[in-house]
């Protein structure tokens, strides 16, 4: 018998609705309809809700060893169907085979599974002086409402769903509307292994969203998107005080200080910067470049870029897709044209098809741009880098923290300590050395200021979809 692991065809019909019914799924790359989703009502929210409510005594009533057997488990079973799974992302999302792109993403949920499973979350001994005994421990808080994006719309939904069910809460997750049947594929296997009630899931748009982070019976809320959206989800629950972890907009600064080498750190800054064609909260989308090595590092990175090919993604070759919506193209598109407009030189790209099929926009690389021009002010989440030219480290750090955006930054220099002085003084939740974005399941990863709050992965992460709790005596 067929199962949904065996085909892309047997999975993605294992998640469409009947024949003529729901709403069409178009490939980015080139238009083409891919299937068909239906898409949940608000009462489809309140059903899921009071499921994940009835299943979660009994989920969190198990020990921490059978639930952390449980999610080694559906790691299996992503392995099991990782090539079917790679295959519904690059179709839907647009990202490529190849490269740190689809396969890549179904290997890190898997890494992230099996990681959070086995970090250790031992009883703290607060005090333990003779006369005064105090343990802390972490129970679990409920019902989570997991909200994922369309960027990375598989790996993301595991850093959600993950740890919460690790700490004994049940789930009720909501795929971006544009990546429906990523989502869908993605909990349709993870529920082969998981018990009845424990990972639920709802489609749709805002409103489905909202219903969520309303209903007074969701205890906790995780949320990766836009800034904007990210302040209405806490407007929104106010009411409730469901606990909230939001990773928001980045629009990430790298500093090139004057001693770094330009040929050593230039792949390193255009994967830094064009990983999923830019389309990542952690991604470099602002360079700034001392004006001793300026020229050089534009040369390097622009020659860099140039070889990497953009396409369809199902053609192995490629490592660059398409934007995945026309909102986003959008987007770029307005940025880049305004950059052009204000003089800055344009290196490479820049020049879209707009009538080509699908959300292609070239890899650009814009020089000798203003530090307030609006490519590099404004998230562009795709693939644009603007690279401003500084002369004093103290501005470039300056620039760097100037706007309300922390997610991740990154400082790129030959000698790590200097590195490290300048990193000090960037406002922001991860600051790497001499690479960009590369995240670890081992090592808390979270924003400041506009970027949100909360922290996610390793024992960290596994807190922050928990409530202490103090025994004290």
């Amino acid at each position: 018998m067929t199962t949904m692991t065996d085909s892309y065809e047997a999975l993605l019909a294992a998640i469409t609705p009947p024949t003529g019914t729901g709403r069409e799924v178009r490939d980015p790359a080139t238009g083409e309809v891919l299937g068909r989703v239906a898409d949940s009502i608000t009462a489809d929210v309140a059903a899921a809700i009071a499921t994940a409510k009835a299943a979660q005594p009994a989920w969190a009533a198990r020990s921490d060893e059978e639930r952390r057997a449980i999610l080694h488990k559906a790691a299996d079973a992503i392995e099991r169907a990782a090539e079917p799974l790679a295959l519904v992302l690059s179709r839907e999302q647009g990202k490529p085979l190849n490269g740190p792109n689809a396969r890549f993403e179904i290997g890190a949920c898997v890494a992230w599974l099996r990681n959070t499973a086995d970090t250790p979350l031992p009883v703290d001994v607060l005090v333990d002086d003779g006369t005064t005994y105090a343990e802390l421990h972490y129970r679990p808080v409920g019902v989570v409402g997991a909200i994922a994006p369309w960027n990375w719309p598989m790996m993301i939904a595991i850093w959600q769903i993950a740890p919460s069910l690790r700490m004994g809460n049940t789930v009720v997750a909501k795929p971006s509307e544009h990546t429906t049947l990523s989502g869908l594929a993605l909990i349709a296997i993870l529920n082969q292994e998981l018990p009845a009630g424990v990972l639920n899931v709802v489609t749709g748009a805002g409103e489905i969203g909202a219903a969520i982070t309303t209903d007074p019976d969701i205890d906790k809320i995780m949320f990766t998107g836009s800034t904007a959206t990210g302040k209405s989800i806490v407007a929104a629950s106010a009411g409730n005080l469901p606990r909230v972890t939001l990773e928001l907009g980045g629009n990430d600064a790298g500093i090139v200080l004057p001693d770094a080498d330009p040929t050593a750190i230039a792949e390193g800054l255009f994967w830094g910067a064009f990983i999923n064609t830019g389309q990542t909260c952690a991604a470099l989308k602002r360079l700034y470049v001392h004006d001793s090595i300026y020229d050089e590092v534009v040369n390097v990175l622009t020659d860099v870029a140039a070889k990497m090919p953009m396409g369809i993604g199902l053609d192995e070759q490629n490592v660059l897709g398409p934007l995945q919506n026309q909102m986003q193209f959008d987007i770029v598109d307005r940025l880049v044209e305004s950059a052009k407009a204000s003089g800055a030189r344009v290196v490479l790209g820049g020049e879209p098809d707009r009538d080509a099929p699908g959300y292609f926009y070239p890899t650009t690389i814009v020089a000798d741009i203003h530090h307030a021009d609006p490519l590099v002010v404004e998230e562009q989440f795709g693939p644009a880098l603007p690279v401003i030219r500084y002369h004093s480290v103290d501005d470039a750090i300056a620039h760097a923290n100037a706007l309300d955006a922390g997610l991740g930054a990154s400082v790129w220099s030959s000698d790590r300590a200097k590195a490290r002085d300048v990193a000090a003084r960037i406002q922001a939740g991860t600051v790497w050395i001499n690479s960009h974005g590369t995240i670890d399941p081992r090592i808390p990863f979270g924003g400041v200021k506009g970027s949100g709050y909360g922290l996610e992965f390793a024992a960290e992460g596994l807190k922050n979809v928990a409530l202490p709790q103090v025994i004290n005596g």
